[in-house]
């Protein structure tokens, strides 16, 4: 199966003034299968895991021609004419390799070098960092549902998708969006799903994830606090997934909010988690207020499912909405609307009024060309979505989303003030194709 993410390795290896390039994630997220898929469209292949001794002993030549020459011997691959992909795997293990990538840039620029960084390590106790300038970075995080109808041998289906028309088969969709939901993106619960068509056949996957997760925080954090508070998350904070949390005594714990807040930092900036916080405002600039309680938003829905121990409430269900009072679907949506971005810089939010006296909560804001989209994961009629008019009547324009089990529709919807405004009835399966939907809405409709 192919990633989306190898177009922007095949953007990165035709573009000019190309830099190392630096693969940042989570374990088993499939930084290592993407760059061996990658590596056939060059003419040689140089790989190197700094887990093994014996590679990371090679970087304790400084001279990077040498130090070439002796991966090529290690490597047991003649030089020869053409494209060369050196590929250095769990490059955080030595400082020193993190150093050459500058050399290989700045003395090398025909040598096409990527890194993988496992990021959990590297974010509790790393000494080095890399060379400023001398890098390019690309995020990569779990499979998006249209990778896991591919993976599934359900291609037709998710060109149904990508050609918004789902609605032909819109009940098969939303089936397999429901396995999807089950099962996550891991690339391996994927596969064993794949093969095994059982969701229950994945918990071998998810318990030696959890296992290689819990043993970098006992390998790598230095300070037993800032293990204790690290563990403490990674082990008890997954039934909090996708609620807004408050920091000090989270889960129960007597830790307090400064302790707390540096964990979810760490477990944050290592991409198994992301704190989505609240704008207040209904127009660009995204303007967060890290005040407000943020919403906790793990890398996984399938490992949300499994630790939280909540499969049993969604098998044999009819409604994603009923799971979890909404939780798990919110929990997908926002999963899917981080899947395909590969940059580090970008964040989610949602939306809350900005009013002690009148409570109104928005689950995300979606940044579309000079707009700020609006998106509530709800089924019902339009007249029930309160918190998205009060959204709309302040909005500088006219487009919201509602994210529903039911087929795609747009409605002209207007506010108890009068204010008209464009209701776009997304089904699950195409959050991840929004913006393209928003493109072709707006072209169509004037508001």
């Amino acid at each position: 199966m192919e990633r989306a993410a190898i177009e922007k390795l095949r953007e990165w290896k035709s573009s000019a003034g190309r830099k190392p390039l630096v693969i940042r994630g989570a374990r088993q997220v499939g930084k290592t299968t993407l760059v061996n898929q990658f590596a056939k469209e060059f003419d040689s292949y140089l790989y190197l895991n700094l887990d093994k001794n014996g590679d990371l002993n090679l970087f304790e030549e400084d001279d990077v021609n040498v130090l070439l020459d002796r991966i090529y011997f290690h490597c047991k691959k003649p030089k020869k004419q053409g494209t060369t992909l050196l590929f250095i795997d769990e490059i955080q293990n030595s400082a020193n390799a993190i150093k050459q990538l500058r050399y290989f840039y700045e003395e090398m620029p025909d040598l096409y070098v990527i890194a993988a960084v496992s990021l959990l390590e590297s974010h509790i106790d790393f000494k080095a960092s890399f060379p400023v300038g001398r890098v390019q970075y690309l995020a990569l995080r779990p499979c998006s549902f249209l990778e896991f109808l591919e993976w599934i041998g359900e291609s037709s289906d998710a060109q149904a998708v990508m050609e918004h028309k789902g609605h032909y088969v819109h009940d098969r969709l939303m089936s397999y969006f429901m396995n999807y939901m089950l099962v996550g993106g891991m690339p391996a619960a994927i596969e064993k799903y794949a093969e095994k068509r059982d969701v229950i056949a994945t918990d071998s996957v998810y318990s030696s994830l959890m296992n290689s997760y819990r043993d970098d925080v006992e390998k790598y954090a230095t300070k037993d606090s800032s293990a204790s508070v690290i563990r403490l998350i990674i082990n008890d904070g997954w039934p909090f997934a996708a609620e807004q949390i408050t920091l000090n005594n989270f889960a129960g714990s007597n830790y307090r909010s400064r302790e707390i807040g540096a964990a979810l930092q760490t477990i944050s900036r290592a991409l198994l988690m992301e704190l989505v916080y609240p704008v207040t405002d209904t127009k660009l600039p995204l303007m967060p207020n890290s005040r407000r309680r943020p919403k906790l938003i793990w890398l996984d829905t399938g490992l949300v499912n499994y630790m939280a121990g909540v499969r049993n409430e969604i098998f044999n269900i009819n409604d994603i909405l009923s799971v979890w009072r909404g939780r798990i679907a919110e929990h997908i949506v926002a999963q899917e609307l981080i899947a395909d971005d590969f940059e580090f810089s970008t964040r989610r939010f949602f939306w809350v009024r900005d009013k002690d006296s009148s409570s109104a909560e928005v689950d995300f804001v979606f940044r579309y060309k000079n707009m700020m989209i609006p998106i509530e994961v709800k089924s019902g009629v339009n007249s029930k979505l309160k918190s998205l008019h009060i959204f709309m009547d302040n909005a500088p324009h006219g487009y919201a989303v509602r994210v529903w089990p039911q087929p795609f529709s747009v409605d002209n919807v207007k506010t108890q003030s009068g204010k008209e405004f464009c209701l776009i009835n997304l089904p699950f399966y195409y959050v991840g194709i929004l913006e393209n939907v928003l493109d072709t809405v707006t072209k169509s409709t004037v508001i």
